[in-house]
């Protein structure tokens, strides 16, 4: 059954299984471009040009995959003021932990493969910097989006540099299902994903600052 017109959130891109599924289910389906954070001055994460609709032209042309939606840049004051919402809500928080120690997708998505690996290890007896973030004491520690600023002007190592790198995921996880939010209430789209960790977390924000939302899941059978 067809439905109405749906945003693919939290990425820029999807599986062709999970897009032929979003196919099945609605008219539409829209899709931002890479968002590439500037969280100060001088320092940002980078974009890439690709877009969903490069491998999938003739979905286009039929009308039924539109794209182009940009979530690059600094974070204006009310996309700032709703990222912090969930840095400093516990039960958000407790969501995010979760979804880190134990979804290897939702890991992959948020760090490069120094962090993820054992590449990761200083010595052959610690372990890596991910099972540092995943046991230790960070997941109480405070932040906001201004704390993140600050620290990304500073030359940070050690603990100092992994408090930023789990801060940043915190970050960059928010600002997406953010700009999820804002994007589907400008375009009147319902939304929909393919990772459980991210609908979880969206459903949480949803029940929280009663937003009203049509959040959908598309479970992943075999890929």
């Amino acid at each position: 059954m067809t439905l109405t017109a749906a945003l693919f959130y939290p990425f820029h891109l999807c599986h062709q299984r999970t897009l032929a599924q979003l196919l099945e289910r609605f008219s539409c389906v829209h899709f931002r471009d890479y968002m590439a954070l500037q969280v100060s001055p001088f320092f940002g994460t980078t974009a890439y040009p690709d877009r969903m609709g490069d491998s999938f032209p003739e979905v286009i042309a039929a009308g039924r995959l539109k794209q182009g939606y940009n979530v690059s840049g600094p974070l204006n004051r009310e996309a700032s003021t709703a990222v912090d919402r969930d840095l400093c809500d516990p039960t958000w928080r407790d969501l995010f932990h979760k979804a880190l120690r134990v979804d290897g997708r939702f890991q992959r998505g948020l760090f490069d493969k120094g962090i993820l690996g054992e590449s990761g290890k200083t010595r052959a007896d610690e372990p890596s910097t991910l099972n540092r973030l995943r046991k230790g004491g960070v997941q109480a520690e405070r932040f906001t989006v201004e704390d993140l600023r600050q620290l990304s002007q500073r030359r940070l190592t050690g603990a100092h540099a992994e408090r930023f790198d789990y801060g940043l995921a915190l970050l960059k996880t928010s600002a997406s299902l953010v700009y999820t939010v804002e994007l589907a209430a400008a375009e009147r789209l319902a939304v929909a994903t393919d990772s459980h960790a991210h609908f979880a977390l969206l459903a949480r924000m949803v029940e929280r600052d009663g937003i009203t939302i049509e959040n959908y899941w598309i479970e992943r059978n075999g890929y």
